[in-house]
């Protein structure tokens, strides 16, 4: 959002700059309003001298502005600064992330949005320098957004007691914005924060409204990010062909790309389609998700599934971009430590914190069914190196058989 326009500009003029920051033609306006093409490109061209009621409270919250802003009774934005997440929420080209960034007007915006670039190419003391300067700004979605994300840079930097500091500013700051009642959208937007939150972490927050509920409230990568958590609670419930479905149709649907979002339903996909021994299918999501991330470096939601995804990292990527790979091993760690100090405590289970990823790779494979002969093949690696870890894996564990990995499993 820009931080002031000229107050002699037009309706039409406002709307049409509105359309340019957020990267919309006349077209896609006139379908997220329902309306006809030709009524916004007169809108646009000045057209028409009175524009309805309807249309005006339409755009107001399309673009989350007030509808004096759009008739020029107030010059700049002041009912409605930001979004959270407005990184994730944002399309733009694999490639461009920085240069997107760098059209913002609005300083808060762009550094918030910058912090979200550090969080998800992996640079987590920038990203948590950033949002400690936002962890009680005025403005309630900078400040989730600052929350959320210092919470998982700070476990990446395995700084448990920041962690926990920023988890609880988060349920604070969530628990006033409920309790106050405020709009649908902003309550959307909270819903929004603490679902992800509680999605990645798999630690409650509290009661929180259902997200289904508010996705058509939020923004279109929002909205992504949206159903892949709805996606995650099927691929829990081992529910994975409703999962995949949810997640083939999302990116059928969407004409634009939104590069954050789409990383991380493709990640699912992925890990969907490796639950249903649909091997082929799964190397193309995350072949997807790496041609999105890579551009950009944004391959901080790959190591964050490094389990999950059972061994498509080593199999896709590990020998034809090796820099890359050791990084986002190296990500994998950082997070997966962290994940282990603040959600075994937590809830009392006992997730495997002493294996390698690669151990920990083939205890996932083998909890799931797969044969040594399977992994071996997967992984291309030997079936003596399959038994090996495998013994490795038991030793660490203190356990027998494959039976009782499932104890130590994330599931």
């Amino acid at each position: 959002m820009e931080n002031q326009t000229n107050t002699s500009y037009t309706p039409g003029k406002r709307i049409q700059h509105l359309c340019k920051i957020h990267n919309l033609t006349q077209k896609e306006l006139a379908s997220r309003l329902n309306v006809a093409p030709s009524q916004i490109s007169r809108i646009l061209n000045e057209e028409i001298k009175n524009i309805s009621s309807n249309i005006l409270i339409a755009l107001s919250k399309e673009f989350h502005i007030s509808v004096d802003y759009i008739l020029g009774l107030e010059p700049h934005i002041t009912e409605y600064h930001s979004i959270p997440m407005w990184l994730m929420s944002t399309s733009f080209q694999p490639g461009e992330c920085l240069q997107t960034i760098e059209t913002l007007d609005n300083d808060d915006i762009k550094k918030m949005a910058y912090c979200e670039y550090y969080y998800f190419t992996g640079q987590h003391d920038k990203a948590v320098n950033i949002s400690e300067l936002y962890l009680n700004h005025p403005d309630s979605m900078l400040k989730l957004s600052a929350c959320l994300i210092h919470t998982f840079a700070n476990l990446s930097l395995n700084r448990i007691n920041a962690a926990k500091g920023g988890l609880k500013s988060l349920k604070e700051n969530l628990n006033q914005i409920f309790e106050k009642k405020a709009d649908n959208q902003t309550i959307a937007m909270s819903v929004f924060v603490a679902v992800a939150a509680q999605t990645l972490l798999h630690l409650p927050l509290g009661k929180i409204p259902s997200l289904k509920n508010y996705l058509t409230e939020l923004p279109v990568g929002m909205r992504l990010w949206g159903c892949y958590v709805l996606a995650h609670e099927s691929y829990l419930k081992q529910e994975y062909e409703k999962s995949l479905g949810i997640i083939e149709t999302c990116l059928t649907l969407t004409t634009k790309t939104y590069p954050i979002a789409m990383i991380y339903l493709n990640l699912m996909g992925a890990m969907d389609a490796m639950n249903l021994r649909k091997e082929d299918i799964a190397k193309k999501y995350f072949m997807d998700a790496w041609l999105m991330a890579k551009p950009d470096s944004l391959i901080e939601g790959i190591g964050e599934h490094h389990g999950l995804l059972q061994g498509l990292i080593e199999t896709c990527i590990r020998n034809d971009y090796p820099e890359d790979y050791q990084k986002i091993i190296q990500i994998t760690y950082q997070f997966s430590y962290g994940w282990r100090r603040i959600h075994n405590p937590a809830t009392d289970e006992n997730i495997a914190d002493n294996l390698t990823t690669m151990e920990f790779t083939i205890a996932m494979l083998a909890n799931r069914g797969w044969t040594n002969t399977e992994i071996a093949s997967h992984l291309n690696i030997t079936v003596r190196t399959v038994k090996q870890h495998l013994s490795s894996i038991f030793n660490k564990l203190n356990i027998c058989n494959r039976r009782q990995l499932q104890i130590y499993m994330l599931k």
